[in-house]
Parts: C-alpha cells; sequence; structure tokens
C-alpha cells in the first residue's frame, strides 16, 4: 500500500479544496468555461452509468446543463502523492424531477506547470443497502 506524501504545502490544499467547490458550483451553472480552463487535454470521466467521456464529451455533458437542481457536498477528503491529488467526496442531490440522490465520486488532480488540473473523475452512484 502506497502511503500519502505527509508533507504538502497548506497553500496547495486550500487550493485544491477549493477547486474542488468550484467544480461542482460550475457544474450547477453549465460553466464550460471553467472546465476549459481546470480540466487536463487527456481528461476522462466515468459516469454513474458507466461510460467513459473525454474531455469533449464532458464539456457537451456540463453544456447541456445538470440533471439536478441542488448538490450538497460531504465527507470531503483530499490526500496527496507527490504532485498529484486524490479527491473523494460524497454529493447529495435533488433531481430534476425530485427524486433524492446520492453518489460518491473521486476525482484526481495533478499539480502542473499552469496549476491543478483534473485529468480523471469517477462518479458511482449509491444504491440503498439492504441488511443480511
Amino acid at each position: 500500500m502506497t502511503t500519502p506524501v505527509v508533507v504538502v504545502e497548506s497553500s496547495d490544499r486550500i487550493v485544491v479544496r477549493q477547486l474542488n467547490e468550484e467544480y461542482i458550483s460550475a457544474l450547477l451553472k453549465s460553466d464550460v468555461v471553467w472546465y476549459s480552463e481546470h480540466l487536463a487535454e487527456d481528461f476522462v470521466c466515468i459516469t454513474s452509468e458507466g461510460a467513459a467521456r473525454d474531455k469533449a464529451q464532458f464539456l457537451g455533458d456540463v453544456a447541456a446543463g445538470p440533471n439536478f437542481n441542488d448538490y450538497e457536498l460531504h465527507d470531503v477528503q483530499v490526500r496527496f502523492y507527490g504532485h498529484a491529488s486524490l479527491v473523494q467526496a460524497r454529493g447529495v442531490f435533488t433531481r430534476k424531477d425530485g427524486s433524492p440522490g446520492e453518489s460518491r465520486y473521486t476525482d484526481v488532480y495533478v499539480k502542473t506547470d499552469h496549476g491543478w488540473r483534473v485529468v480523471s473523475a469517477q462518479i458511482t452512484p449509491v444504491r440503498s443497502v439492504r441488511s443480511l
């Protein structure tokens, strides 16, 4: 098992946490410009349905607008591995049809000469778990 790098500039932690919040805000606002500036050119998103979307496809999805009215972040964890950062969180939302939803996601950021860029995102829906 890989041990996270312990020494992290506090400014990097602040920046990645802020980018995570902006990521969600940009999604709610269909802010294609924000994503164009912050996603790596080879960005890939694995959607909650299991589809792989490249940057261009993802930007098209963003432009079409979200399928939910609101989104709340919970349990945000940010870890660093050298020049990479892993953000994991849980989102609670209300779909356009009024039904509730919940998902967990993992986003991978890489520090470049141009700042932190998102290189990967994966969304997993949370389903009700039956007790055994």
